[in-house]
């Protein structure tokens, strides 16, 4: 979340779209249901199937899964024709008059520099055009043809509500009513915040449809205020942790990234990551890089990170190419993969193509299994339930589990969609022999250390010069490893500008990552996370809910990243001379010689406006990106390509000839292609999704749970099941190339046909929580059905629209 969860209560607008608060989030819907009762906040649901949240929605309006960039594309199409944008903010903290290179194209769904063979992009073109200076040409007047304004303008001038209906199958009139209803807070006096989840990130090109959700809110002037943001509603409790601490294989903590296999020369590897200002006055924070990842390798390697040894940056691993959760499963299909550890993961369940994933699973030598329940992952060798598709015998895999407490029977720090770091005490023993997973990861690297000293190893220094600096090392406590990840000073520090002045002594808890220095004299193990513990104590514990501001800004509750700022790019409130946009709802505002307010401004505190600095202090250009330069695989526009299994065998938007259908640089593998199934065998849309009454796979082992949700169901609408010959309670069978499934039929009115370019297209619905463990009644994995593709960017997989044929079972 840019914003929180309680700041939804600022919102004049909200649209939910890509997500279903109502029913996966229900705890912080609560802050929707504020909004509509205090502030006469009108909610748009924007889904394809009528929900829980648009039970309760002033407007809901139907759209086909995987054509939100269609949809979003044609509301800045509108929005830019209609003259409904917050010129003020978009010219000043935008890159919209920004110039682009002259060899930048874009023709046919395809943007320059395309290999087709290696489905692969060269971005050189992508970029900025720049003066002998180095800083990016600009035209304030917007007219320039190559400006950002123009080309945007030119990109989406074919996303009209025509093929708005053609595509989404949503009617132009309910679309444009959608229109008129969002650009009513291009007013600094009104706010709109967007709330997504996996309905967006789901998709061969989840990542642009959330690009394409932010450039809406940013024509619109809605990032930085209060009620504004984009707001990412986070599936698991600690999922946002899981970013945040860098458990993505390309990533180290705080967003900080491994070298490729290319970069072995330290400085170069540090200068590539610190962008330098591409505008006069601008402030790029990654000029910071060298102090966040030389206090990292402080607080990993100690003593044995030096200023000789590049601070042990060649005991960090070169990465050829991302090792995601795809990845690992195709070296795994291929024999190259012998033993996999999974720590609170049930990949066949939560991965697609289960089919792929038996096979793959079957291929180990050894898998460790890190869970407080037993999963399907954990007993994928059983041959259980109506599917009958494993042969035991024939797997020579062998299978450790290890049994781990859960949250509530340990200390710790959760982080949730705010960017709250919120602490919690144990409520529990664990039963039996469980163990924290801090012990067991202890354990296991105390044991493989040992073996090292003693029988040496190719290349050991990373492991036999690991700080381990605990009481006791075999179980490191929780309060350890928070204030280790805060940070600490090594040495003391002293006031850049009195040399005399000691403002850190050596030992203590920093306050801020304002303090990390890059020459080895400070720690932290992640450096948004610094001041999360502080000399003064754990800032995540508090439990003050006291809101003087009125407007929801407790500042005093838990801890949140970064510096405990709740609103990001908060600078962004305020018109160029510091004056808040809507003083009603003030976040920060500069009093002629500080930036003060209700919030921790995201800015130098006595930086003044009048000097030009951009808001978004995160890019080069100080500005936000309409035009993403050289970041994502797919284009620097988002630009609809259909889901690799969709109904017409054909995007709209490129016409029937192009060959342009998908995402061409999406995740797909060689053997995979063949698994797509094709429209006229598979004429079905399916998705899937979450229920209330369960929690992903956990809550079938809870016995309220499986009498509230006890058996599998898929929900299908009036029309296909009269067509299918089922009515409401039969059993129906749900098929894909790679699989079936076999469920109770709920027959509802939630789902409508669609009529997609002139067909008409039906689509059923599939809840993800049942499986072959647990206390409800034995199913089938929804993953059965779903294909092993993902975004280019994330690898996240395509869950979300993909094609079945409907039969009665």
């Amino acid at each position: 979340m840019t914003n929180h969860w309680v700041d939804i209560k600022n919102a004049d607008v909200i649209l939910i779209m890509g997500g279903n608060a109502a029913e996966a989030h229900p705890c912080g819907f609560k802050w929707v249901t504020e909004a509509k009762a205090h502030n006469k906040a009108r909610l748009i649901v924007v889904d394809p199937r009528f929900t829980r949240s648009a039970s309760v929605a002033d407007y809901y309006v139907q759209i086909r899964t995987g054509t939100d960039i269609v949809f979003l594309g044609g509301v800045i199409r509108w929005l830019l024709e209609n003259d409904r944008i917050q010129h003020e903010y978009v010219k000043n903290y935008t890159d919209l008059t920004f110039i682009v290179r002259e060899d930048y194209q874009f023709k046919d769904g395809i943007f320059s520099g395309y290999d087709a063979e290696k489905r692969h992009y060269l971005k050189e073109s992508w970029d900025w055009e720049k003066g002998d200076d180095g800083y990016v040409k600009t035209d304030p007047t917007l007219q320039h043809p190559r400006c950002v304004y123009q080309l945007l303008k030119a990109h989406y001038a074919r996303y009209t509500p025509e093929m708005v209906e053609r595509v989404c199958g949503t009617p132009q009139d309910r679309f444009l009513k959608v229109c008129e209803m969002m650009a009513s807070t291009a007013t600094p006096s009104r706010a709109m915040t967007i709330m997504y989840a996996l309905g967006w990130t789901q998709h061969s090109i989840g990542s642009q449809m959330i690009r394409c959700g932010a450039m809406v809110q940013l024509l619109l002037g809605n990032i930085g205020i209060a009620g504004g943001g984009m707001n990412a509603l986070r599936g698991h409790s600690n999922i946002q942790g899981l970013t945040d601490l860098g458990l993505m294989t390309n990533l180290l903590p705080g967003y900080l990234t491994l070298p490729a296999d290319s970069e072995v020369d330290y400085d170069k590897y540090i200068e590539a990551r610190s962008f330098k200002p591409l505008r006069p006055n601008q402030l790029s924070y990654w000029q910071n890089y060298g102090k966040f990842h030389v206090s990292l390798m402080k607080a990993w390697w100690g003593p044995a990170a030096t200023r000789e040894n590049n601070w042990a940056f060649d005991y960090l691993p070169k990465l050829d190419k991302a090792y995601d959760m795809l990845q690992v499963f195709e070296l795994m299909h291929a024999g190259r993969v012998n033993g996999y550890i999974l720590q609170g993961f049930n990949p066949l369940a939560a991965a697609p193509n289960k089919a792929k994933l038996l096979q793959s699973l079957s291929q180990l030598k050894f898998m460790v299994v890190m869970d407080p329940l037993a999963t399907e992952t954990s007993e994928f060798w059983r041959n259980v339930g109506e599917s009958n598709d494993v042969d035991t015998k024939s797997i020579k895999t062998e299978v450790f589990r290890l049994p781990t407490t859960c949250f509530a029977e340990e200390n710790g720090a959760l982080v949730n969609s705010s960017r709250w770091l919120q602490w919690h005490w144990q409520g529990a023993d664990p039963p039996g022999e469980a163990r924290s997973d801090i012990e067991i990861m202890s354990d296991l690297w105390l044991r493989i250390r040992t073996l090292y000293q003693k029988d040496g190893g190719k290349y050991p220094d990373p492991i036999v010069n690991l700080h381990w600096p605990y009481a006791v090392p075999h179980s490191p406590t929780p309060e350890e490893l928070a204030k280790e990840y805060s940070g600490r000073a090594l040495t003391d520090l002293v006031d850049p500008k009195d040399p005399t002045k000691v403002v850190r002594k050596a030992g203590e808890q920093l306050n801020s990552f304002g303090e990390l220095q890059a020459d080895g004299s400070t720690a932290s193990g992640c450096w948004i996370y610094c001041g999360s513990w502080t000399q003064a104590g754990n800032q995540m514990a508090k439990r003050d809910n006291s809101d003087p501001t009125g407007i929801g800004q407790n500042l005093n509750w838990a801890w949140s990243w970064p510096a405990n700022r709740r609103v990001l790019y908060n600078r962004a409130s305020c018109d160029v001379n510091g004056k808040p946009f809507n003083p009603g709802r003030k976040l920060i505002a500069w009093n002629g010689k500080s930036w003060t307010g209700f919030d921790t401004p995201d800015f130098k505190l006595d930086e003044d406006p009048a000097n030009g600095m951009g808001p978004f202090i995160m890019q080069a250009e100080g500005v936000a990106r309409f035009f993403a330069r050289q970041t994502l695989v797919e284009g620097p526009f988002p630009e609809h390509y259909e889901p690799f299994e969709n109904p017409l065998g054909y995007n709209p938007l490129n016409g029937r000839e192009s060959k342009v259908v998908s995402n061409p640089a999406a995740r797909v593998f060689k053997n995979d292609w063949a698994q797509f199934g094709k429209p006229d065998a598979y004429p079905v849309i399916a998705t899937t999704y979450r229920l209330t009454e369960h929690f992903h796979y956990w809550t079938k082992h809870a016995h309220i749970n499986a009498i509230l949700q006890p058996e599998q169901f898929v929900e299908i609408g009036e029309d296909l099941a009269k067509q299918v010959g089922v009515n409401a309670g039969d059993r129906v069978k749900v098929s894909s190339t790679r699989g079936y499934i076999k469920a109770v039929a709920l027959v509802t009115k939630r789902i409508k046909p669609f009529r997609i370019d002139g067909k008409t297209v039906h689509m059923v619905g599939i809840p993800l929580h049942w499986g072959f463990t647990g206390l409800t009644k034995p199913g089938f994995l929804a993953n059965t059905l779903t294909p092993f593709v993902g975004d280019g960017n994330t690898q996240t997989p395509e869950f979300k629209s993909f094609m079945v044929k409907v039969e009665r079972a």
